[in-house]
């Protein structure tokens, strides 16, 4: 059965589906957040997974929509995988035990159980994306060099859903602040976290639960947005790909709706279409 027409994408028109990549596309920790937008037929989604047990599942259930290569995306150089005994710890870098050490569970998250030898593919070089709006990347420390040769094409993108570390879980892993300069540089901004990660150091510990956390933060996933203080930077078909993704994958009204206004102001959207936006959200909040 055919999704129900979305009243948002009713009020702006795209000229195409938002166009999503994933890089690092195994979903360990559930369902990623342009889940609603695949279900509603709002997205296509081009994703990268080097893994094969994982690629072979996500190509098992994907729709018409969805598109998984097998491809390392990083600097285009050859690289060793090193896959982990927690197979979300699988990284191009190597585990650091200096950090590992000293949070429960992770030495043995950390223990690299594989090798597998890949050639990377640096994101500018894909000509499997032929657009590229929100990106959103796990790749456990090596974002840095995938931002660094995907400029190109993240030149044009809207949103940016990435993991950082504030602690280094591998050898010379970019911390968040180089993240975080890197995307700026680009002409992002952040926007929110969506996850926090955080754990406690040893030696006190929950044996009945190594997620146990107190205060000290180790990694979290953080969502950039092109900088909507400058909108007239953007074109209308990205501030209404921006509007989808802030209001589909993350609840963000008043993002989406700032995107409105600046379509009504450009008059790519008739007088009144704020107020039709918040009509629906209002109708979606009656019980």
């Amino acid at each position: 059965m055919a999704p129900a027409p979305d009243p948002l994408a009713g009020i702006l028109r795209t000229d195409r589906l938002t166009a999503v990549v994933d890089i690092g596309a195994n979903p360990i920790d559930g369902d990623p957040p342009y889940k609603a937008m695949l279900t509603k037929r709002l997205c296509t989604l081009v994703g990268f997974e080097p893994q094969s047990d994982a690629l072979e599942k996500l190509q098992a259930r994907k729709s018409d929509l969805e598109t998984y290569l097998p491809y390392a995306v990083g600097d285009g150089r050859s690289g060793t995988l090193k896959v982990c005994h927690a197979r979300g710890m699988s990284s191009l870098l190597t585990p650091e035990p200096r950090t590992l050490n000293v949070f429960p569970g992770f030495a043995q998250f950390g223990q690299v159980v594989n090798e597998i030898e890949v050639e990377t593919r640096t994101l500018d070089s894909l000509s499997e994306i032929q657009h590229l709006d929100f990106l959103k990347i796990d790749v456990q420390g090596g974002e840095l060099p995938i931002f660094r040769n995907g400029k190109s094409k993240l030149g044009k993108a809207v949103a940016v859903h990435t993991e950082v570390s504030f602690m280094p879980l591998y050898k010379d892993q970019p911390p968040f602040g180089s993240i975080d300069l890197a995307l700026r540089e680009l002409g992002f901004v952040p926007h929110m976290f969506a996850h926090i990660n955080k754990r406690m150091i040893l030696p006190l510990h929950n044996e009945g639960n190594p997620y146990t956390a107190l205060n000290q933060l180790l990694e979290a996933d953080v969502v950039y947005v092109r900088d909507f203080t400058r909108a007239d930077d953007m074109t209308p078909e990205q501030l209404k790909h921006l509007a989808l993704v802030a209001h589909h994958c993350y609840g963000s009204i008043d993002l989406a709706a700032n995107c409105i206004y600046h379509l009504v102001e450009r008059k790519a959207l008739p007088a009144g279409s704020v107020e039709t936006y918040v009509g629906i959200l209002k109708a979606s909040a009656k019980p």
